[in-house]
C-alpha cells in the first residue's frame, strides 16, 4: 500500500466523518462522544465481539479482528480486519467504521495514528484480568452502544455464573498446583507468570500457580520447573498446534514433575479459556470441576446463565 492511497482513505474516511475527532486513543471512562448511534462498530478483541453479540448488537459489526472466535458465526459473517496488533489501516478504513471497540494495546501505534487523523472514534476497553474486570467490560461497551439494559441483562447473568463458580470453590480443600503451559520451543517451556490470563483462571477455578515470581510469560529451564512441582499442566486448544499431553511430559524437566507422575494433563479451549468474555466464570467452573472432580453435581453443573440468557434489548 503506497503513503498515496493511504491518504486518499484518509481524506475520503475524514469527509465522512459525522463525530468529532479524539486527540488520542483514550479509555472508555474518558471518552466524551456519543457513540451511541454507530452503526458500523469494528470490533478489535474476542471479547469485546462476544460481548456485542451477548447484547445482541451483531448488526451494527461492520468488522471483527482475526481473535474474534466466538460465536463461530462471526468469523464467518464479518469482513476481518486482522490481528489486534497488527491492524491496517486501509483494511479498517476501507469498512467506513463510525466506532472502533478496540482492546487495550491494539495496534501498531502507526495504524491507530492514522485512524485518529481520519477522525475516526477509536474507545479502548481495559483488558483487566479479574471478576470485576469482567463486569467492568460489559458496563462500558453496553454505555458506549446505548444500550444499557441490555448490559444490565448480561451483568446479572455474569453475576450469576460468577456466584455459581464462588459456590463451588468454596468447597475445595488442598488446592492443586497448576501450571500453564502456552508452548514448548528448544526444549524449553512457556510458561505464565503472574498478572496473565491464564494466572487468574487458575485462581478463579480454585488453583495455584506456582510461577509466581515473574509477570507475563517465560522461558523456564528443567531446574525452575522441577522446583515448581506443578500437580497439573494446563494448556490451550489451538487447532494443529494443540500441545499433546505426550509432548509435554516428553519435556525433561516436565517429565519429573507430580504432574507427570499422576499424567495430570488438561487441554481447554483457548479463546473460552483465557478470553476473559462473558462466558469466563462459567470456563473457571469446567476447569474446576476438571481439577477437582468432587464438585461434581447439579449445582456445579448447572447451564451457565450467560448462555442461556437473552439479552437482546
Amino acid at each position: 500500500m503506497t503513503q498515496r492511497s493511504v491518504a486518499a482513505i484518509v481524506r475520503r474516511a475524514a469527509r465522512a466523518a459525522t463525530v468529532i475527532s479524539l486527540l488520542s486513543m483514550t479509555t472508555a471512562n474518558a471518552v466524551e462522544i456519543n457513540t451511541s448511534e454507530a452503526r458500523r462498530i469494528v470490533s478489535v478483541g474476542g471479547a469485546i465481539t462476544e460481548i456485542v453479540y451477548a447484547l445482541g448488537q451483531e448488526n451494527r459489526l461492520a468488522g471483527i479482528d482475526t481473535t474474534s472466535f466466538y460465536p463461530p458465526q462471526a468469523l464467518q459473517q464479518k469482513p476481518n480486519v486482522g490481528y489486534m496488533r497488527q491492524l491496517s489501516a486501509e483494511g479498517v478504513l476501507g469498512l467506513n467504521p463510525d466506532l472502533i471497540l478496540a482492546t487495550e494495546g491494539s495496534g501498531p501505534k502507526e495504524t491507530i495514528s492514522i485512524l485518529k487523523e481520519a477522525k475516526v472514534p477509536i474507545v479502548s476497553i481495559p483488558e483487566h484480568f479479574s471478576e470485576s474486570g469482567l463486569i467492568e467490560r460489559v458496563e462500558i461497551i453496553a454505555k458506549q452502544l446505548g444500550v444499557e439494559n441490555s448490559g444490565k441483562c448480561l451483568i446479572d447473568a455474569v453475576k450469576s455464573d460468577i456466584n455459581a463458580l464462588h459456590v463451588s470453590r468454596d468447597k475445595i480443600g488442598e488446592r492443586k498446583r497448576v501450571m500453564f503451559v502456552m508452548s514448548l520451543a528448544g526444549g524449553r517451556a512457556m510458561v505464565a507468570g503472574r498478572n496473565t490470563a491464564a494466572d487468574q483462571i487458575i485462581a478463579m477455578s480454585g488453583g495455584t500457580n506456582p510461577i509466581d515470581a515473574f509477570d507475563g510469560y517465560k522461558q523456564l529451564n528443567d531446574e525452575a520447573i522441577i522446583a515448581a512441582r506443578p500437580d497439573v499442566i494446563l494448556t490451550m486448544e489451538r487447532g494443529s498446534g494443540t500441545l499433546s499431553s505426550e509432548a509435554v511430559f516428553g519435556n525433561p524437566g516436565l517429565a519429573l514433575t507430580p504432574a507427570a507422575a499422576n499424567k495430570a494433563f488438561i487441554a481447554m479451549d483457548g479463546h473460552y479459556l483465557l478470553g476473559f468474555g462473558p462466558r469466563t466464570a462459567a470456563a473457571a467452573r469446567d476447569l474446576a470441576l476438571t481439577l477437582y472432580p468432587m464438585l461434581s453435581g447439579s449445582e456445579a453443573e448447572r447451564k451457565s446463565s450467560v448462555v442461556s440468557a437473552n439479552c437482546s434489548q
